[in-house]
């Protein structure tokens, strides 16, 4: 995605996943409004619920979502529903999600004029939720949704229930949608190798952070056998340890500064207003913070999941969530199968999975992107239920175009070098060169790491691989972008030029066009010394069997240094700003001291090291 894009992601959630038909009546509607791309549909049968998602500009994600609202409540009928998943509406829940250059104040202003359609021209109660809340008790998702569809009337007659659009009355057909803004939420399920919702639900109490009752007695290692703990006059235990304070206030100041938790919020969370909590029972918090989670049977499955929604994930990531779940099951004899991510899982937190993995296996982690990915759906065992597609399922995936330089075979993009068009050209062949220099940086690093005798090295040898993998990564794009890099100039010298004004203007545009042209080549220059720099360090501290892979390696980066500052100079003869030209030729001549004064010493350093080892007697 360009970065200057404004992108918003939708995720309504709708009561149906039996009927495929209504459910395409839907997603019709959402794609018939231009500029929306629809990423995924999962229906899920035992549940009877489907989560689409899709993305779109802030002007028409908002669009679609409406026409999808509108069609789910022409199609569905709640009165005949029933599913293992909570809801309250035939589009239970319609959240908008940043993505990119936008701000949860932007998703919840897309809210507010969805709801407030919604609740007008359908007349379906709309509840706000999380960052588009209007009221604090509504910000939890749980809270609004609290006695689902079969309590619904009742909850439309309480005051404090009154929706935030729409009529306060009870809608048989459609129920009430819930709509707001959040960040990225991932639906993750852990799948157990037991039928028993009950045991799902044990461990399913213990992650999510709004905790479960207190107990004691019998409670190791199925807690919820023990007794129920509960308030008194004169005794309020502590859920977590065996403090009993004499007043709340007590147990909530030992909470606080014993246990780190708001006990207040921890009891609202479960519906519960303290201090007038005698006769209630006392709760304990969960494991993780941003967690909610229930455990619930899946007979497509013949297996017990715990069903988790991550709201930060940069908070509470599902690897550490799926490795507290395998030692909680298997303090209960239980063990995890697998899981699945319903919807969509950002790249970064597949990333962070994956590199979390390779450190456990006392792995480098620089290697490259999908190697991680591929090692994160091993550990999290994503192919347990369902094949894991990382194209389909990850949002932000790093996507090359189809049409891409570096998509072709080596020897097609060598033809097309060959071909008698400027490009690519020697730009392009340049960043190439720093890549490869980079990669073999990371390769005798990656060859060197953990072995034996290499203890006292491996933390450098790690860092050299993690950074030598990026530089290749941007280097690599560099190809491309050097042969596209004169679009924008070329642009401009399109724009007219009758009157002086627009002449003005091209100028300006060119000149313009000519500073991004410089910039591509001045990065790949500045990349590509960085990876001199590594080739040389992981030289001197490399398998000195591969010493020579790492020479090579400062040579062609050398060449992607040289290259690119040359492609630099070139063009600043068309600048007119001369103070920009007496800089970058300033830069570009102190780059390149550097660079042939650190190619000049590693030749030296590594022909010294090969007639040193050349020269050494031989064992017999």
């Amino acid at each position: 995605m360009n970065p200057s894009n404004k992108v918003v992601e939708c995720v309504p959630n709708f009561s149906e996943g039996r009927d495929p038909a209504k459910i395409k009546q839907i997603t019709d509607a959402i794609e018939s409004v231009a500029g929306i791309r629809l990423l995924s549909v999962e229906m899920g049968a035992d549940t009877n619920r489907t989560v689409v998602t899709f993305i779109g500009s802030p002007e028409v994600v908002g669009e679609a979502a409406f026409q999808g609202i509108l069609k789910a409540a022409q199609v569905l009928d709640m009165s005949k529903h029933k599913g293992a998943h909570p809801r309250i509406g035939a589009t239970d829940v319609c959240p908008f999600v940043p993505v990119e250059g936008v701000t949860i104040r932007d998703c919840a202003e897309i809210a507010q004029r969805v709801g407030e359609r919604v609740g007008r021209e359908l007349q379906i109660p709309v509840f706000l939720y999380e960052g588009a809340a209007t009221r604090p008790e509504r910000r939890n998702l749980a809270n609004v949704r609290r006695g689902e569809y079969e309590g619904l009337e009742r909850k439309l007659r309480d005051p404090e229930w009154k929706p935030d659009f729409g009529p306060s009355r009870f809608n048989a057909k459609s129920g009430a949608t819930v709509i707001g803004a959040r960040e990225f939420l991932i639906a993750y399920n852990i799948t157990l190798n037991s039928n028993d919702k009950q045991l799902a639900t044990e461990i399913a109490f213990e992650l999510r952070e709004k905790g479960r009752v207190a107990r004691t007695g019998n409670i190791a290692p199925f807690y919820f056998k023990g007794k129920k703990l509960s308030y008194a006059e004169g005794s309020f235990p502590c859920g977590t340890c065996g403090f009993i304070g004499k007043a709340y206030d007590e147990t909530r100041g030992h909470c606080e500064a014993t246990h780190g938790y708001d006990l207040d919020r921890l009891l609202r969370d479960n519906e519960l207003e303290p201090p007038r909590v005698v006769g209630k029972n006392v709760y304990k918090p969960g494991i993780f913070s941003d967690c909610k989670a229930i455990g619930w049977y899946v007979d497509e499955f013949k297996r017990a999941q715990i069903s988790i929604n991550l709201t930060n994930y940069k908070v509470t990531p599902p690897h550490l969530v799926t490795e507290e779940v395998r030692r909680l099951a298997n303090e209960r004899g239980l063990v995890v199968t697998g899981s699945e991510v319903v919807g969509l899982i950002p790249y970064q937190a597949l990333l962070d999975a994956g590199r979390y993995y390779l450190q456990k296996q006392g792995k480098p982690v620089g290697v490259p992107a999908g190697d991680i990915l591929r090692t994160a759906v091993f550990s999290l065992g994503l192919n347990d239920v369902a094949p894991f597609d990382v194209a389909a399922k990850v949002i932000g995936l790093p996507v090359v175009a189809e049409q891409a330089l570096v998509r072709k075979t080596v020897y097609d993009f060598t033809d097309e070098v060959s071909r008698d068009t400027p490009a690519p050209g020697g730009g392009s062949i340049a960043a190439l060169a720093g890549s490869l220099g980079a990669a073999l940086t990371s390769m005798v690093a990656n060859l060197t790491y953990g072995k034996e005798g290499t203890e006292s090295r491996d933390g450098a040898l790690a860092a050299i691989a993690e950074r030598a993998q990026l530089l290749k990564d941007q280097l690599i794009r560099a190809v491309d972008d050097d042969t596209n890099a004169f679009n924008a100039f070329m642009e401009a010298r399109r724009l007219p030029q009758t009157t002086s004004e627009e002449k003005a203007i091209r100028q300006t545009r060119m000149q313009e066009g000519l500073k991004i042209a410089i910039d591509v080549p001045w990065r790949t220059a500045e990349w590509s010394f960085e990876a001199m720099k590594l080739a040389r360090e992981v030289a001197a501290i490399g398998n000195p069997n591969s010493m020579t892979d790492a020479a090579v390696g400062v040579q062609a980066a050398f060449v992607g240094v040289r290259g690119g500052i040359w492609n630099v100079v070139i063009n600043l003869k068309d600048i007119s700003d001369q103070e920009y030209v007496k800089e970058m030729k300033e830069r570009c001549s102190a780059l390149i001291e550097r660079a042939k004064a650190l190619l000049e010493e590693s030749g030296k350093y590594i022909d010294q090291r090969l007639f040193e080892m050349l020269n050494r007697p031989k064992k017999v």
